[in-house]
């Protein structure tokens, strides 16, 4: 059994000082959710072993704020290829994570990266879900939108569109709502 955890970035500011895409940082509400979805990772037993990150400022610092809410942070890479990747790209940078680990100890992962690919990608993944959760996910991939799928396989080299049992899908607004109703 695997576990793959797909993670979009929190929510950006329009523009970058810079002029470019890759430099666009957090705003306020990002900087407030990113913390949420960790303490929820915690909260659940859902901390994957290995974290791979696009290179963008707003993945990386995504990751570093929810990866401070984490009990324990697991190993992160930054992967330059997951910056503009479409679907079928990172299926393959998921395929290839047995060169970045042991698999035999390698059970869970997480993806932080962009949409459309990320959406795309988490959308293809579903083969069994509820009904509710594949509605929200086919919608829309928001800004700190987390994917959280299980596979029943061995090898990540077998992860495969339609195979994956989509766990949970769950943002900050889902949340928020959730801990209001109660």
């Amino acid at each position: 059994m695997r576990r793959l955890i797909l993670l979009r970035h929190a929510k950006t500011e329009r523009e970058s000082l810079s002029g470019l895409d890759r430099d666009r940082r957090l705003d306020t509400r990002g900087r407030a959710d990113a913390p949420v979805i960790g303490r929820y990772l915690a909260e659940h037993k859902l901390v994957p072993d290995l974290v791979l990150v696009s290179p963008a400022t707003r993945t990386r610092e995504t990751w570093d704020l929810l990866a401070a809410a984490l009990n324990k942070v697991p190993a992160a890479e930054i992967v330059p290829d997951l910056y503009g990747a479409g679907a079928s790209d990172l299926l393959q940078i998921i395929r290839m994570a047995v060169g970045r680990a042991d698999d035999r100890t390698l059970k869970s992962m997480m993806v932080v990266a962009h949409n459309p690919g990320l959406h795309e990608l988490s959308f293809a993944l579903i083969g069994k879900a509820r009904a509710a959760d594949r509605e929200e996910l086919e919608e829309n991939l928001p800004t700190s939108g987390l994917a959280v799928f299980k596979f029943a396989i061995d090898d990540w080299s077998d992860v495969s569109v339609r195979c994956g049992t989509l766990e949970r899908f769950v943002t900050p607004k889902l949340l928020r709502f959730q801990s209001e109703g109660s």
